[in-house]
Formats: structure tokens, C-alpha cells, sequence
């Protein structure tokens, strides 16, 4: 059995996507801060038959993602898929004009320090495994820069340059990196912005393998 590891594990979008990928037949690796909510996720996950367990880490700690990761493979077997979705904190979306060089050092940890410590992680386990994906879940800022959020809107555009240099120089490798864009709020009433929508499709980026960029949703005008 192999492990889907979740970065940023949450009750909604991160619940029902572990609840996917462990209805498929991986292990799960919540990753997140509070010791209290992840035992709830995988105790949830538990009674749906889904072998889960909770390591804590944050995402602004490079150290702590690592070594969540490194027990998570040693005690629930090789992470085949790794997501990076954890929710930014809300004082990176500064306006661009009331932003220093000082606030975007969390924001740039927090999308670029995080995804690729996680990735150099992970790699070594893919490569002998012989496949991988690597799936990461950003905003509409990412793609078409805000100027009332300025840190998100820069990390955002960093962490999709990176995951784009991933697709392609990964390929090869089978070990597939795919991003998937939710323009706006993610609400159990939406259409195909709904956490279960979502999840089907981030299982379909990992099972089908295509392109790099997805849209959960059309982007406004």
C-alpha cells in the first residue's frame, strides 16, 4: 500500500480528498498544526475503513514538514501522492502598496520553502516506487494577480513556477505534477466547487496525467 500525504489537512476540502484517494486504496498522511483536529480527521476517516493517521508540522517550518513526512512513509509506506493545499494565513493579503520586502517572507516560506522541502522529501520515495504525482491547489491569485492581496498574489505566481518546472522536468520520471485552480470559495452548495467535486477531480489529475494546469471553476472576467 501506498500514501497519499495531505499538507494542510482540513475538514473540508482536505477530508474529502483523503476520504478519495483512501476509498482508492492508499494510506493517508494528515499533515497539519493542531494534534486535536487531525485526530478527528482520521479518526472520521477511520470509520469509513480508511487507514489514517495525523503528523503535525507547519508549513512555515521547513523542518517539521520533512520529518512529518519521512515518519509518515517509514509507518504507513512510500508517499505515491503528495497535495500541498494548506489555507494561507490572512495577513498575506496585504494591499500591494502597504507591502514590505518583510511581508512576503511568510508568504514566500509559506509557497515556496514549503512545497519544496515537501517535494525534495518525497522525491527519493517516488523515484523507487517508479511513479508519483504531485498535486498543488492555489487561488485565483496565482493566476491573475490581486493588488488588495499582494503576498498570495506573489507567492501564488512562485509556487505554479515551480510546480510547472516540476511537470516538465518530472515527466520523464513518470512522476506527474499537476495544479488545480479554485477561482472562489470552496461551499458544499457549489456546483463543482463543492470539497467532494474537488476531490474527484484531484483524484482525475492523479489518475489521468495530462496537462499542468486545471480550473475547478471558469475564471471571471
Amino acid at each position: 500500500m501506498t500514501t497519499f500525504a495531505l499538507i494542510g489537512a482540513g475538514p473540508g476540502l482536505g477530508l474529502a480528498t483523503a476520504r478519495r484517494f483512501g476509498k482508492a486504496g492508499h494510506s493517508i498522511a494528515l499533515i497539519a498544526r493542531n494534534r486535536d483536529s487531525l485526530d478527528h480527521l482520521a479518526g472520521t476517516l477511520h470509520e469509513d475503513g480508511v487507514q489514517a493517521r495525523g503528523y503535525t508540522a507547519d508549513a512555515l517550518d521547513a523542518a517539521s514538514l520533512s520529518t512529518a513526512l519521512q515518519a509518515a512513509a517509514d509507518e504507513l509506506g512510500p508517499i505515491e501522492v503528495l497535495q500541498y493545499s494548506p489555507v494561507p494565513r490572512a495577513d498575506f493579503m496585504k494591499p500591494v502598496l502597504d507591502s514590505t520586502a518583510t511581508d512576503l517572507d511568510a508568504p514566500l516560506a509559506f509557497s515556496i520553502k514549503g512545497p519544496v522541502t515537501c517535494v525534495n522529501a518525497v522525491l527519493p520515495g517516488m523515484r523507487a516506487l517508479g511513479r508519483g504525482t504531485l498535486l498543488f491547489v492555489n487561488g485565483s491569485s496565482a493566476v491573475r494577480p490581486h493588488p488588495e492581496r499582494a503576498g498570495t498574489s506573489i507567492a501564488f505566481a512562485a509556487e505554479s513556477a515551480y510546480a510547472a518546472m516540476l511537470h516538465s522536468a518530472l515527466a520523464k520520471e513518470n512522476i506527474h505534477a499537476a495544479q488545480l485552480i479554485i477561482p472562489g470559495a470552496i461551499r458544499p452548495d457549489a456546483e463543482r466547487s463543492n470539497p467532494t467535486v474537488l476531490a474527484e477531480r484531484l483524484y482525475a489529475l492523479h489518475t489521468e496525467r495530462d496537462a499542468f494546469r486545471h480550473y475547478a471553476e471558469p475564471m471571471p472576467e
